[in-house]
């Protein structure tokens, strides 16, 4: 998962907007403490950067998926330690093909009182692969059959393999078995929306007084550059176990800011801190600061769609080569984070070792020889160098990132300019291949290599930013789908991996560490490599 604008025809305005609010936030007076209505429980959180949307089908934001997440519950959910367990389904069966699964639901409703049915669902998948919805997460959903001709518009949404076999009991078939369902559909992209909102209202659906959700949490309201406030839902089916009354998600691009405000008492968590604060934070703020071993890796994505330069092999292995990682993880970030040399991150489920770039037992000195004389055959020399623009988001940890960067790619005769943006232009830019290299971080959406993997493939579309393409590594992971024995799986998709970083599809960095400020009064955090803390499990001591 990473932040990404959504599809919309009125991008323009929207980012005009958000940037206004923005400003407008940032000359405002210092925030203060909202006051907690008497015998509640209020948690007051900063979200890093602001939602573009909380539609499941549309959002793609990490600070978009932490309120869906608290908005609406799929047929899996979370546990505080972020495995799967049931949410809206209470059991399943799975057919002994592991073609079909047959999900029993509970009695559940919306937050307007209406039933969730399985309809709902049905409703839903058919929507988000629908062409005109131009979800960035539709190819998550070709898991089900026929999924990707119904993106593709060849088959109507009817053909697809979802099924409403009566109110409470839902019937998947899939393309091919997938063990791992029950972690896929704990994603926003299989949430549930209520067709009786969606059908009358559009898109209008997701405003405030409008939304309609079925998790612990429902919509107030939402001011740009503000805050979003959220309350328990009553109709919940276990609301009376949700401890946290109300929550007020902030915008926090400030770092450093979100971190006087944690120390002022005014925000309980932020989702993140600046890296190489970290020893400080420790020192300053004892028992705030948590890290944890993510499953995400940070890289840089080139664009050989419209780059001629990254068209060529030789000059995106040189650029990746000449990344001092051991640098930037040791000196720079300073919070645990480990180099990368492969894209699948290291305890991943169901992956096997041994994938990585050809020249990670190489030392950084004879890297840079080979860097510059693989740019020379390329013919860019000191007479006629390469000349490549980065454009990444503009949070200080990835400035200081980029500059690193930027020096090791000088120290082998490369002219590189960096173009930072407000994330959320950033990623839209990313989406539009409006850019030559970026840089950004994939968060596993399950906890399986295909959701690495299957980001570089040929039909998966704006999140495989780089237009890599090629017929081998597609093959590969076709034939993995189709492969039941795990142990077997594992090695196919570790060479569909090797194929990848042979043709340097991307340039690995870093693997990523989870950092979040915590109040010590905020209990039920439980660290977890996938990142997910439902407000369901939290609550505040007083």
């Amino acid at each position: 998962m990473a932040a990404v604008l959504p599809e919309s025809p009125h991008v323009r305005t929207a980012l005009a907007v958000l940037t206004a609010a923005l400003m407008l936030a940032g000359c405002q007076g210092k925030a203060q403490r909202p006051a907690c209505p008497v015998g509640k429980v209020c948690l007051e959180y900063g979200n890093e950067v602001e939602p573009l949307t909380l539609d499941p089908q549309k959002a793609n934001l990490l600070s978009e998926s932490r309120p869906i997440g608290d908005l609406m519950m799929g047929l899996t959910t979370e546990t505080p330690e972020a495995d799967p367990m049931p949410g809206m389904a209470t059991s399943w069966e799975t057919s002994p093909d592991g073609l079909t699964w047959t999900f029993h639901l509970r009695d559940a409703k919306w937050s307007d009182g209406a039933p969730v049915t399985a309809d709902d669902f049905v409703y839903t998948y058919r929507r988000i692969l629908a062409p005109q919805t131009a979800s960035i997460y539709a190819y998550l959903v070709y898991i089900l059959k026929n999924g990707e001709a119904v993106n593709a518009g060849r088959t109507p949404g009817t053909a697809l393999g979802a099924k409403a076999l009566d109110p409470h009991t839902l019937e998947l078939t899939l393309e091919h078995p997938a063990p791992y369902l029950p972690q896929l559909l704990m994603h926003q992209s299989f949430y549930p929306v209520p067709r009786h909102v969606v059908e009358k209202l559009g898109d209008a659906w997701v405003k405030p007084g409008n939304y309609v959700s079925n998790g612990p949490y429902r919509l107030v309201s939402w001011r740009l550059g503000d805050k979003m406030q959220l309350v328990k839902n009553p109709y919940f089916f276990d609301a009376a176990h949700v401890c946290v009354d109300r929550i007020n998600y902030y915008p926090t691009p400030d770092a450093v800011s979100a971190e006087r405000r944690i120390q002022r008492g005014e925000l309980d968590v932020n989702a993140s801190f600046q890296s190489n604060r970290y020893q400080r934070l420790q020192e300053s703020m004892p028992g705030y600061a948590r890290t944890h071993v993510s499953l995400a890796t940070s890289y840089l994505a080139f664009n050989t769609r419209d780059v001629k330069a990254l068209k060529d092999k030789r000059v995106r292995r040189a650029l990746s080569e000449a990344v001092d990682r051991d640098f930037i993880t040791a000196k720079l970030m300073r919070a645990g984070q480990i180099p990368a040399y492969s894209f699948v991150p290291p305890g991943t489920a169901n992956s096997a070792p041994g994938p990585k770039v050809a020249w990670a037992g190489m030392p950084l000195a004879q890297r840079q020889i080979e860097a510059r004389a693989l740019l020379a055959q390329a013919g860019y020399t000191s007479k006629h160098p390469l000349k490549i623009e980065i454009k990444s988001s503009n949070n200080t940890d990835t400035l200081l990132l980029m500059e690193a960067v930027q020096a090791d790619w000088r120290a082998i005769g490369v002219e590189t300019t960096l173009q930072q943006n407000e994330g959320a232009v950033a990623f839209a830019a990313y989406r539009e291949r409006d850019f030559q290299v970026g840089f950004m971080s994939w968060y596993a959406d399950f906890n399986d290599p295909v959701t690495f993997l299957g980001l570089l493939k040929s039909d998966t579309g704006a999140q495989n930013y780089g237009d890599y393409k090629s017929p081998a590594y597609d093959a590969l992971l076709a034939a993995a789908d189709r492969e039941p024995d795990a142990a077997s799986r594992a090695q196919i998709l570790a060479r569909a991996e090797q194929t990848m970083l042979d043709d340097e599809g991307m340039a690995p960095v870093f693997f990523v560490v989870n950092r979040a400020l915590v109040n010590p009064r905020v209990t039920g955090w439980a660290d977890n490599p996938l990142n997910f803390h439902r407000a369901r499990w939290l609550c505040v001591k007083s």
